[in-house]
């Protein structure tokens, strides 16, 4: 497993990799190799208001359909569309297909760095 020591992790599983006035989110290497081969990814809109802890869309899997929870409250300033016609990229590069970006971020959940993250995992795997 990958765990990139510039981002931060939930315990649902996403990242977050703060870029200034942007937080960027996706799904961990973690998640998307529980989740397996990723066939959808239900996406919200751009100007969307994401609050955190909450679902903001959901991955379906060849296993299952998990929601996404989003790690911080803001507006949805850009969606990866990127992923309607290529969801299988959260698979083969989790922290390089990112879901969406966040600005106006005014609330973030208790997030773990990549050391806390990998720790969580092992415990549940």
């Amino acid at each position: 497993m990958n765990y990139p020591v510039d981002y931060k992790y939930t315990r649902s599983h996403e990242w977050l990799r703060d870029d200034g006035d942007v937080a960027i989110v996706g799904i961990s290497d973690y998640a998307q190799d529980a989740l397996g081969d990723v066939v959808f990814v239900n996406l919200p809109a751009v100007g969307d208001t994401v609050i955190a802890g909450e679902s903001f869309g959901d991955v379906e899997s060849v296993k299952a359909v998990s929601d996404l929870i989003s790690p911080v409250t803001g507006v949805v300033c850009q969606v990866n569309t990127a992923l309607e016609d290529a969801p299988e990229s959260l698979n083969e590069d989790p922290y390089g297909a990112w879901i969406i970006q966040v600005e106006d971020v005014t609330d973030c959940e208790d997030l773990m760095n990549a050391e806390d993250y990998q720790a969580f995992c092992e415990q549940e795997g």
